[in-house]
């Protein structure tokens, strides 16, 4: 694990604690995340041609028709093949990175060119078209925020500007590293003929005031309480969590009868489909008895049920579950204002086709049962804290998996330091001050100049640990102690409760990312595209020698 995946403390893949707004939000985040840093190795193996010779050739080898010819004009930015050559390698790079081994799974062929592997039948497009088209989108995207920055009059940091100078030195260093003459030939083997240092500076400049800026943007927007309640309004329950458990009764279970063939497949009738139907929608209904008075009960009554004979059956539990994240089936019926705790009702689970006539056909594929034990209107406020990460050192490596595990020792060695970490902080004034410059000199995370301090850490923000130790209800305002997750040991300081609710969060999340997303699509729409000549484009680029 690199020392950057040690300090990723935030846990983000736990989308059930998101609003779907806030997942569209982290959706748009991504997109516009257009990877401006070198990458660590060449991930494509170039096929080399010998067009001609004499001239042409070196026309070819010195990059200057890639660097000459237009490929696509946005707004007033002519941008050559050479640039948005960088946008290209990145949206095939982006995918692979994401994908890997599983692109076949889509139907890219690592060995074969890009521009002969067809996507659609029907108009011939192909993975090289597909990935042009995706630099060209991200190409005006970037543009259009770029544009709209210097509009505002907004420009980078110098910590910004440092940061882009830190990413040419390290490609610089990767380049010796692989054996690479220059950072130019590095270049170029990465992106194609016509990059040169100049022109990539130029790329990841533009692409860092795009982001900046949308971030900035982002950040600058505030909203009024009112706001918040006219939002609320609307749906009070949208922003509410919810307890209970299911249980699913597939009627597939139920059926009895059927035909099999002689190559052992079974078919069944109409009339056995209906009656499985109707034996499911019986046996959830004996799952909401009078008395059925509790969860425990619920359980009984499954385990009790002829299907589930000789097993452990038992419902499924869900804990303060976001509105969101409750199965759309069932979820106007959980969110209802007249739940009460111990309600129980039964769902069927439909879908519908639509054959070739337009006809459509709706089939009940089983139902559910459900048990309300309590709603939570999320009106708890967030929290601050901070934090000294010691990370575990050493480890080792799973080569299938790239899982790593330390040793007893290893995490013993982290402990220990933790500890007299806390124990050289209390042997002092024992300050928030003091901790947090403590977190600056001594935290595997953050860049030293926070403090370790995390605002308005919400519920499955954090990993399940330092998410404990945070909303554990006797917190008090400068309580310490130190916490294990897999990052290593963490010395924590509870800072105190913020003004912000969770509930409020959510609001105001949702309102920033529909505001969001209505001035990119507005700033990113007005920008005019024009296409050029991209015949410099590596279209014939084949991913892998094998």
């Amino acid at each position: 694990m690199s020392a950057s995946s040690k300090k990723k403390l935030r846990n983000e893949e736990n989308a059930a604690k998101m609003t779907e707004k806030q997942r569209a939000e982290q959706k748009e985040a991504k997109k516009l995340k257009l990877y401006t840093t070198l990458f660590v190795a060449v991930l494509v193996v170039m096929v080399v041609v010998a067009i001609c010779v004499g001239v042409s050739r070196s026309l070819a080898s010195s990059g200057i028709r890639e660097r000459k010819t237009t490929a696509l004009t946005v707004g007033d930015h002519n941008i050559s093949n050479a640039e948005l050559g960088y946008f290209y390698m990145n949206a095939v790079n982006t995918f692979i990175n994401q994908y890997g081994s599983y692109a076949a799974m889509f139907g890219l062929d690592t060995t074969k060119p890009l521009d002969e592997q067809v996507i659609d039948e029907e108009t011939g497009r192909t993975w090289a078209d597909d990935f042009l088209d995706t630099a060209k989108d991200n190409a005006k995207a970037v543009y259009a925020l770029a544009d709209a920055a210097e509009a505002a009059g907004f420009t980078l940091s110098d910590e910004e500007i440092a940061d882009i100078d830190t990413s040419i030195n390290n490609g610089k260093a990767y380049a010796t590293l692989y054996g690479f003459s220059s950072f130019k030939d590095y270049l170029k083997a990465q992106f194609g003929n016509g990059s040169t240092e100049e022109n990539y500076r130029d790329y990841v400049t533009v692409n860092a005031l795009a982001n900046a800026y949308y971030s900035y943007y982002a950040d600058s927007l505030t909203y009024e309480d009112a706001d918040l309640r006219a939002a609320e309004a609307e749906n009070y329950a949208k922003y509410s969590s919810f307890t209970y458990n299911t249980y699913y009764l597939s009627a597939s279970k139920f059926l009895e009868g059927g035909t099999t063939d002689d190559d052992g497949n079974t078919t069944y009738s109409d009339a056995e489909k209906a009656a499985s139907v109707k034996a499911a929608e019986a046996a959830a209904k004996s799952l909401t008895g009078e008395e059925i008075a509790s969860v425990a009960d619920f359980d009984a009554a499954i385990a009790a049920l002829d299907i589930n004979k000789d097993t452990e059956a038992a419902s499924t539990a869900y804990e303060d579950q976001l509105y969101s994240s409750v199965l759309a089936a069932i979820r106007d019926w959980v969110a209802d204002d007249a739940r009460t705790e111990g309600d129980k009702t039964v769902i069927a689970n439909t879908s519908t086709t639509t054959d070739d006539d337009g006809k459509e056909t709706t089939t009940t594929n089983g139902y559910y049962a459900v048990f309300f034990t309590g709603s939570n209107d999320n009106t708890f406020p967030l929290v601050n804290v901070r934090h000294i990460l010691v990370a575990f050192e050493g480890g080792t490596t799973d080569s299938n998996t790239g899982a790593t595990t330390y040793s007893d020792e290893e995490k013993a060695a982290a402990k220990q330091e933790a500890e007299d970490i806390l124990d050289e902080w209390m042997s002092g004034d024992a300050s928030e001050d003091s901790f947090a410059a403590l977190a600056n000199e001594k935290s595997d995370d953050g860049d030293g100049t926070t403090g370790g301090l995390y605002e308005n850490v919400y519920p499955g923000q954090m990993v399940t640990n330092f998410n404990d130790w945070c909303f554990d209800s006797s917190r008090k305002p400068g309580n310490t102690g130190i916490i294990e997750t897999e990052y290593g040991y963490h010395v924590m300081y509870f800072v105190g409760l913020s003004d912000t609710t969770y509930r409020d969060y959510q609001i105001e999340s949702e309102l920033r990312s529909n505001d969001m997303e209505s001035w990119y699509s507005e700033t990113v729409d007005a920008m005019t595209v024009t296409d050029g000549n991209a015949k410099y484009i590596r279209r014939d680029l084949v991913l892998s020698s094998n």
